[in-house]
């Protein structure tokens, strides 16, 4: 089985800029994140977009989904920032089907030392590759439906609506 990462940026990709305490946005860390944590899955990855969640639009949403849709895996996992991710669920409900996709980010910079996403990437590629065709969310050791959370930002956690 061969599972698809797309990588769209968010938080999960962020580096810190030192001189003006800004965070921006470099190359992906997903081939690092992989190596780090010795996955031996049979993967097939390609970067989509570098960009925070909050500045993806509606044409960005229509990439990802014509992208799900031309791929021959029909498990996938996208990384994605986290304050618009089911806002993208919602998309690719409505324009993929018979595909299995896992929606995952971070609340922490992978750069950071202490980020989540290492094990927000770990949980998707599991749940990608045992739950049913649909479209998930995949946070906090957890996964959602996408149409059954939301990011509760005053704990920094998704959770079931």
């Amino acid at each position: 089985m061969s599972v698809r990462i797309f990588v769209t940026g968010g938080t999960f990709d962020k580096e810190y800029n030192e001189l003006n305490g800004q965070l921006f946005f470099k190359d992906t860390h997903i081939q690092e994140i992989l190596k780090l944590g010795r996955s031996k899955l049979n993967l097939e990855i390609r970067t989509l977009m570098l960009i925070d969640s909050l500045e993806m639009t509606d044409a960005d949403r229509d990439l990802i989904a014509d992208n799900c849709n031309r791929c021959e895996e029909d498990r996938i996992v996208i990384t994605h920032g986290t304050d618009t991710m089911t806002e993208t669920a919602k998309v690719l409900a409505e324009k993929v089907k018979g595909k299995t996709i896992v929606i995952t980010g971070a609340m922490i910079p992978y750069k950071f030392g202490s980020s989540d996403g290492l094990f927000n990437l770990g949980g998707a590629l599991a749940f990608a590759q045992t739950l049913p065709e649909g479209v998930y969310i995949a946070m906090n050791g957890r996964y959602f439906d996408w149409n059954n959370c939301r990011k509760d930002k005053q704990n920094g956690i998704f959770e079931e609506l």
